[in-house]
């Protein structure tokens, strides 16, 4: 045991040593320094940073807002600088953190750069060699995550976080501070606390498509979440984080969403070791931070301590592990329900709950008896599909948790019938609005971008974050459903086929997906892959653009099909003239054509040359990633009968009309 009480010394004293660091600077969460400038100690910069560094950190700057900016110099030596103080501090505070910062970027962080932000947790300042004032900035961000939310509390969660964050967001944009503090009931012991921030400099729209960014890029299954941006910050926890009397206000009570389930109380949570600093004279952070290394010194001390002695007495088990999916399928029991109060949830399936129908059957709305709304997928009885089939796709699709797909809740295979049971998502889907005139104004460019942006996270999930490689195969307007506040949702992928660890594409005779949305190597040779669902989602971006239906497209300026007409604007540089008329008077013109261009990217004929959706996440939230100049997009034409006329030097294909290949939704999956 001499070995074991050496290690557990070694733990604690490296434990301690980390502390006392931490604990020499406090409050530090993270710099940037983007590396593309230096400057030297003599040089015209280097004084007027230290002039802007000095007039920003003075006892006169203007601490009783949280916010100042200053411009020192002319170019090619000028140098704009800020800071930004949490809403709820004092002036004083905001001075301390402010002057500790200035100290710190000119002895520390990034001491040679002519362009740094540094983060706090009670305060940001950032300098810059070009103009950063009223500009909103994505590079250089910062996220901390808290722990997970038990699995069965996963949605309510998320919504209720998503519906506060996204309520406190409109109104800090609204606000002259660009400030916004809330709190939302979670159980009859617990809270939830929000806080929203933008630089005051920037406008209503600006703020408020910043913090959209900050909230759709966190997680919501957890704890708690915190993500900065330079030009804004959101973040929540389940305990009190933010000085409430220096919020100029109580925080907002909001009760939970109507639609949740009715499960039992979350366990108490404790607060999380990463925890920013809780300002206020009758708060000792240090003392918080002492407890919880003493307790994290405690628990290591009794794990090591179990580990010597179960080593004795433990041999490997590696052989004895079981199977991927023998774990998977073991958990189906949980998901199965009662047929019978299926039944009566959709009134006997009744034709006044009918929400929808395909080639697969029909979707009720659906009413359980403690008034969780679902959406009630019964299945064709001339389905092909078999029981074990059918049983190994409800596991799978179970495992595929994320806010922008829709979740399986549950199934049941009783009485000759094969139903699914999903979340019930309101608002229908996003063809319903973007196609139809009358309803099509209710999607603005801010809420059309977070559809776009919320798309390619949920096939960006898909396809690299969950355990299977999943390919959708008939992604389109009709299955991605809006939620109460138009976040998206893609649908339609649980019905499932499972593939070799090793495969990456596969070949299928048998054509599934929906004509004009499908790539040219799918539809004409049966090749599909990752890149397949790429090419959808660009067709998807360009209708979401220009609110019109490949499906239907007329002839305009001589060409047949969305994907043609998007590629002649662009090429004859004429973009704007495919953005939809009821948006073009109020969106930014260089996001809409960045839009654009990444749809056309993706629309590209040689899949190798479609971005993956990982590149296409990164694309959407930086704006200064430099995007490469698209060729001329893979047309899958077809003409009735013959030969397409904009087809004349490629093979003859047959017109199909533009509806679902046997009328399902049909996903492909590869374990990894």
């Amino acid at each position: 045991m001499s070995y074991c009480t050496s290690f557990i010394f070694l733990v604690l004293f490296s434990l301690l040593a980390s502390f006392r660091a931490y604990a020499q600077n406090p409050g530090y969460l993270y710099h940037f320094c983007p590396n593309t400038t230096t400057y030297t100690r003599n040089s015209t910069y280097f004084t007027n940073l230290k002039t802007l560094l000095s007039s920003i950190s003075s006892p006169d700057a203007s601490y009783s807002t949280g916010f100042q900016n200053s411009t020192v110099g002319r170019d090619p030596d000028r140098v704009t600088g800020l800071f930004l103080c949490r809403g709820d501090l004092s002036p004083e505070v905001c001075r301390r953190c402010v002057a500790f910062s200035v100290n710190e970027t000119l002895t520390r962080w990034c001491p040679n750069e002519s362009e740094v932000v540094l983060y706090y947790g009670e305060c940001m300042l950032r300098y810059s060699n070009r103009n950063i004032i009223s500009t909103v900035i994505y590079d250089g961000g910062y996220i901390r995550l808290n722990g997970n939310v038990s699995s069965n509390q996963e949605d309510r969660f998320e919504d209720l976080v998503s519906t506060t964050m996204n309520q406190a967001a409109d109104k800090a944009a609204n606000s002259s501070r660009k400030f916004y503090t809330i709190k939302a009931n979670w159980t009859a012991l617990e809270s939830l606390y929000g806080l929203v921030q933008c630089t005051p400099d920037l406008s209503r729209y600006d703020c408020l498509r910043c913090l959209h960014q900050s909230i759709d890029g966190m997680p919501l299954n957890k704890i708690g979440g915190t993500l900065i941006w330079p030009s804004c910050n959101a973040r929540y926890e389940l305990y009190l984080f933010f000085n409430e009397t220096g919020t100029g206000k109580p925080p907002e009570q909001q009760a939970p969403p109507l639609q949740q389930r009715l499960l039992p109380p979350p366990s108490a949570s404790t607060s999380p070791v990463s925890s920013l600093p809780r300002p206020g004279k009758h708060w000792n952070f240090k003392m918080v931070i002492v407890a919880i290394v003493v307790a994290i010194v405690v628990a290591v001390l009794l794990s090591v301590a179990g580990y010597c002695f179960l080593a004795k007495r433990t041999k490997k088990t590696s052989d004895n592990a079981p199977a991927f999916y023998g774990d998977d399928i073991t958990t189906i029991e949980s998901l199965q329900l009662d047929y019978r109060i299926i039944q009566a949830a959709t009134n006997n399936y009744s034709e006044n709950n009918k929400i929808g129908q395909g080639g697969f059957g029909e979707v009720y709305k659906g009413t359980f008896p403690n008034g969780v709304e679902v959406a009630v997928k019964r299945l064709s009885k001339s389905s092909k599909q078999g029981d074990t089939e059918f049983n190994n796709e409800v596991a799978v699709a179970a495992k595929l948790q994320h806010r922008n797909l829709v979740r399986l809740l549950g199934f049941s295979l009783e009485q000759k019938e094969r139903i699914l049971v999903y979340e019930y998502v309101p608002n229908k889907s996003l063809d319903y609005f973007l196609f139809d005139p009358s309803n099509k104004g209710q999607l603005d460019w801010t809420r059309r971008y977070t559809i776009i942006g919320g798309i390619s996270r949920g096939i960006l999930y898909l396809h690299q974050d969950s355990r299977l490689t999943i390919i959708h195969r008939d992604l389109k307007a009709s299955n991605i459903l809006l939620e109460a506040d138009m976040n998206p949702k893609v649908a339609n992928f649980g019905m499932a086929r499972i593939f070799g660890m090793d495969q990456t594409h596969d070949n299928k005779s048998e054509i599934v997906g929906t004509y004009g949305y499908m790539a040219p190597e799918y539809a004409i040779h049966g090749q599909f892959s990752m890149k397949s669902d790429v090419y959808s989602f660009g067709v998807l971006v360009i209708e979401i653009i220009s609110g019109m239906k490949n499906n239907s497209f007329n002839e305009i300026d001589g060409a047949h099909d969305i994907v043609t007409y998007a590629w002649r604007l662009w090429s004859n540089g004429r973009a704007l003239h495919l953005v939809d008329p009821i948006i073009i008077d109020n969106c930014p013109n260089s996001e809409v054509v960045r839009c654009i261009h990444i749809g056309l990217l993706c629309v590209q004929e040689d899949p190798v040359e479609r971005p993956t959706f990982s590149t296409i996440f990164v694309m959407l939230t930086s704006q200064t990633v430099t995007l490469p100049v698209p060729r001329q997009p893979g047309f899958f034409v077809q003409s009735r009968p013959g030969r397409d006329p904009l087809d004349s030097d490629q093979s003859t294909t047959t017109k199909s009309d533009p509806t679902s290949v046997d009328d399902a939704s049909i996903t492909d999956i590869y374990s990894r």
